[in-house]
């Protein structure tokens, strides 16, 4: 099964023919939201809204290993993650969608592994490539299929927020190799990695980031909310057609 996680702007999928919703109690405590089942085209999907349906939990809040947990219980082998982002590199647009390849991981503070040690064994996972390349693929099959114009590579920078960054901290986003910014990709991808659940970002460009173009001066959070009404459109679209053509 299918799952997408959404993400600012992205509360609930309007094309999901909603069968149930289940509370889902793992050893981890509450995930974010009851999972929402149901189907796209006649195909299961399961729906998990990452910062809660009233968008009520911050990113440094979010208990991610919840969340990744719940959704392994629920039989899920693919995971959708939709993300907002700014970019810090001149690639991208705002609006655009991206498809990141890369990810460098500055959060602090965060439950990160399911692997705390304690009575267990000590576990090495590799994360050399930590989105799944099949997955990767299939989205940019789709994205051509449904004319959806998506950049193929990126950087994540995942940052702890939920404070914006400094134009100066968004200088050494750019020095280390990133070229977008946001708050919840780690530990999301690392987590389905260690459950061996396939996982890609969909990332939404919903602004400049800090010192770069138009927020130069500063970041405008009203412009964000404004761009994520329009991109989710997009995203939308994506997710159907991914659904559509999933073998």
């Amino acid at each position: 099964m299918l799952a997408i996680i959404g993400g600012s702007g992205l509360t609930r999928l309007s094309t999901l023919a909603v069968a149930r919703r289940e509370v889902i109690r793992t050893p981890y405590g509450e995930p974010s939201s009851a999972l929402v089942f149901g189907q796209i085209g006649g195909r299961d999907v399961v729906f998990l809204a990452r910062h809660g349906q009233g968008h009520t939990i911050p990113p440094h809040r979010v208990n991610y290993r919840a969340n990744l947990w719940a959704l392994k219980k629920c039989g899920v082998a693919s995971i959708l993650a939709v993300a907002s982002v700014g970019a810090v590199g001149g690639e991208y647009a705002v609006g655009d969608l991206v498809l990141p390849h890369q990810l460098i991981d500055y959060t602090t503070g965060r439950e990160n592994t399911f692997f705390d040690g304690g009575d267990r064994e000590v576990v090495h996972v590799d994360f050399t490539h930590p989105y799944t390349a099949q997955l990767r693929q299939r989205c940019l099959a789709a994205a051509r299929s449904a004319g959806i114009p998506v950049h193929d590579a990126g950087v994540y920078a995942a940052v702890s927020g939920p404070r914006l960054e400094t134009a100066a901290e968004i200088d050494r986003l750019g020095r280390d190799g990133a070229t977008m910014v946001g708050m919840t990709g780690m530990p999301e991808a690392a987590l389905a990695r260690e459950l061996g659940v396939a996982y890609v970002t969909i990332a939404v460009v919903v602004n400049h980031a800090a010192g770069r173009g138009d927020s130069a001066l500063a970041v405008s959070v009203e412009g964000i909310v404004a761009v994520l009404e329009t991109a989710m459109v997009k995203v939308r679209s994506l997710i159907d057609q991914v659904v559509k053509e999933a073998p």
